[in-house]
């Protein structure tokens, strides 16, 4: 028996087939062509599902977070997904850090759906396929997403073009580094999480994080969380914070605002990417790789090899 086609696990994956729901985000990940075929076939589905986005520095606990906040999540909504950014593995090209060893001892069975994503050198904190794999998730009728970002030692923006809200966990001590980061940290984040907050230092965190927030001018109050997540400590507040946001949000019709945004800027970003794919085939292309020769070698001008790029990329269509 063959392997199956695309469109064949798409379909039993709508229908509620876990396994060829996991088999299709692993296509994704490898092929490019597999991942636009899932969202041509996805396109004008509508993006129902409430995607929630967890960011913050490494070490700041955002997946010990996620398993503490899953039996919330799960008593307010059927069932979870979570995606989960990883580093890639320099051999495989795949997540160093699988969903068999973050966040199993949730107890939830089905109503948890675990998946790590390798971020293959993606910068941003996400990667490359995160977006066409929560509108795979939302076909597939997962009504709330965690998404969890790298953590590479900074707050990772790209999260704000995917997510409905953003919270940015932090932890005591961070304060020392927080004027380097301030701009990009309050511009990405909708509730804020002083995680380990029974380390010395979370008061000053708290204090440095208010001031920096009260130059923010925003129509819903932001939040600030303590919680210590390896004790389940503060998360039940945590998620009612999130939930309350969620609803005050929408009221003043702030939600609308921030997914109209974020579509706008994650087109701009896609578009980007099929771009620099284009520019990479042109490059590694014999006559693309000739003529960005002969322009380093001042044969060419930069307009000339700009032209012959395009004419290139208008072929391929």
């Amino acid at each position: 028996m063959g392997e199956p086609t695309t469109q064949t696990l798409l379909k039993s994956a709508v229908e509620g087939e876990r396994s060829s729901l996991a088999r299709l985000l692993s296509k994704i990940e490898r092929d490019s062509k597999v991942e636009n075929e899932i969202r041509t076939s996805l396109a004008g589905g509508q993006a129902t599902s409430l995607v929630i986005g967890i960011t913050g520095p490494p070490g700041a606990g955002k997946s010990t977070l996620i398993s503490a906040l899953l039996s919330h999540t799960t008593a307010s909504y059927e069932k979870t997904a979570v995606l989960a950014v990883d580093p890639s593995s320099p051999f495989s090209g795949g997540a160093l850090l699988g969903d068999r060893v973050r966040m199993q001892s949730h107890g939830l069975g089905d109503r948890v759906f675990i998946r790590s994503m390798a971020s293959r050198g993606e910068s941003g904190g996400l990667a490359r396929a995160t977006s066409t794999a929560i509108q795979l998730l939302e076909a597939c009728g997962w009504p709330l997403i965690l998404l969890e970002t790298l953590g590479i030692g900074q707050v990772e923006l790209e999260v704000m073009d995917l997510a409905t809200v953003v919270t940015v966990i932090l932890n005591p001590g961070w304060g020392d580094t927080f004027q380097a980061n301030k701009a990009g940290l309050t511009e990405a984040g909708d509730v804020f999480v002083i995680n380990k907050a029974d380390k010395d230092g979370a008061q000053q965190t708290r204090a440095d994080l208010q001031d920096s927030l009260s130059l923010m001018h925003s129509p819903v109050p932001i939040q600030i969380f303590d919680t210590i997540a390896v004790k389940q400590d503060g998360v039940e507040s945590l998620w009612q914070g999130i939930k309350d946001y969620l609803k005050d949000a929408q009221a003043v019709g702030l939600i609308e605002q921030k997914l109209l945004s974020r579509r706008r800027r994650l087109l701009m970003r896609i578009l980007q990417r099929d771009f620099d794919d284009r520019i990479s085939a042109y490059w590694r292309s014999d006559r693309g790789g000739n003529q960005v020769l002969s322009t380093l070698a001042g044969d060419l001008t930069i307009e000339a090899l700009r032209n012959d790029l395009f004419a290139h990329m208008t072929k391929l269509d």
